[in-house]
């Protein structure tokens, strides 16, 4: 098991000046490449005799062009730019199995961050030992035992962090999950988890708590002359807040996942479209300060860290329009209804509530439909037992499904 542990480093003046200078010597690399592989490859368009760009190609390319073309290369690691490559490469990758878009070029400010193999960097307790620099303090020791893989020095506002991944051994770090059962949980704006049993979990909304200072900081940029110290101050007074609200999210997602995968064994969610809900411009600014995909990765790596289950709900599952008392099914429900009254049973139901004792159901079903092809369990009346293949599938679907 890949775990990546981030740590906030301690550098002074001149260690800090180092990795901005090796951050950028990794951006240069990877826009070079960039340029050189679109080059590369409408030349290759043109005269098919020529070969298409590779990384290691363009790897190969660099070094010989480095010593008179970039002299200036030789100041930092020479894993800064090798190691920008070879993400190139697998940006590409990725491009075209259709697992992401075209890559973009770096910008400085944004994509300041280099990276380290496990042969040119070493940890000893609170310090991390870097190429042409030395040591490092890191305001905390490593976590995990493993395997150390790479590294990777990443700056966030003004502050700098490494981020070192380990191969730990696959065996369970973390107690299993308490016997509380089977849960169910609705995401939502208003709240941010609904849970079967009853329970609300109010997200922090730091977005929009931090919105008028956010945009006071911003108008105070705008204004500054560009290339001023003032400009470069108000910058950084932004991107600190920046940080703060990612950080404040973060914290309170972590919380709550922590809190779900160590009470409850099997937990039922659905699979939200947050690509589209972010194109609502009413709700995107709320969608997007929930951070849905973010909990869900989170619950996906806790869960199987305590050998719990995830399962995903179809997108099209009627989780709020179906009654969790006697299955029956509205035609529509608009988002502005909260609680509805059933016209079969007359049972009073609140959106999300209902909602999430659906989704239990369905995990708890789908569980006992994929140890023991049984239909039973899931709370509500169905006409034809659920085949065990879909149900089994619908607890694995692909984590790019969810964005």
């Amino acid at each position: 098991m890949l775990i990546a542990h981030k740590i906030a480093l301690d550098p002074n003046n001149v260690q800090a000046t180092y990795f901005a200078r090796a951050a950028g010597t990794a951006r240069f690399a990877y826009n070079w490449a960039l340029a050189e592989w679109q080059r590369q490859y409408e030349a290759c368009k043109a005269d098919a005799s020529l070969p298409k760009p590779s990384q290691m190609a363009l790897r190969r390319q660099l070094n010989s062009i480095k010593d008179e073309q970039f002299p200036w290369m030789r100041g930092v690691t020479k894993n800064a730019p090798q190691m920008a490559i070879i993400q190139l490469g697998a940006a590409f990758k990725n491009f075209f199995a259709g697992r992401a878009k075209f890559p973009k070029f770096r910008k400085k400010g944004l994509h300041d961050r280099f990276s380290l193999t496990n042969d040119q960097f070493s940890v000893d307790g609170s310090r991390i030992r870097i190429p042409n620099l030395g040591w490092v303090r890191m305001r905390e020791t490593l976590r995990f035992n493993g395997t150390i893989m790479s590294a990777t020095v990443s700056r966030v506002a003004d502050r700098w962090f490494v981020s070192i991944t380990v191969d730990a051994p696959d065996s369970l770090p973390l107690p299993h999950a308490e016997n509380q059962g089977a849960v169910g949980v609705d995401l939502g704006v208003s709240a941010l988890a609904t849970l079967s049993t009853g329970e609300k979990v109010e997200g922090p909304k730091a977005h929009k708590a931090l919105l008028c200072r956010l945009q006071r900081l911003s108008r105070g940029l705008s204004r500054k002359v560009k290339g001023s110290e003032n400009r470069k101050k108000a910058k950084v007074k932004l991107s600190r807040l920046h940080a703060r609200i990612g950080n404040v999210r973060s914290d309170s997602l972590h919380q709550l996942t922590t809190d779900l995968t160590r009470r409850f064994h099997t937990i039922g969610i659905e699979d939200l479209n947050v690509r589209g809900m972010v194109k609502n411009r009413h709700l995107s600014r709320a969608v997007s300060d929930m951070g849905f995909f973010e909990f869900r990765r989170q619950l996906d790596y806790k869960a199987a860290k305590r050998g719990g289950m995830i399962v995903v709900a179809d997108r099209w599952y009627p989780s709020s329009k179906t009654c969790s008392c006697c299955g029956h099914k509205l035609e529509t429900l608009p988002l502005s209804v909260r609680e509805w009254t059933c016209p079969e049973c007359g049972s009073v139901q609140d959106r999300d509530v209902n909602a999430a004792i659906n989704l239990r159901n369905l995990a708890v079903s789908s569980t006992v439909s994929a140890c023991g092809e049984e239909g039973s369990g899931s709370g509500r009346k169905t006409r034809t037992k659920p085949a065990s293949v879909k149900q089994e599938s619908s607890s694995k679907l692909p984590m790019g499904s969810f964005a």
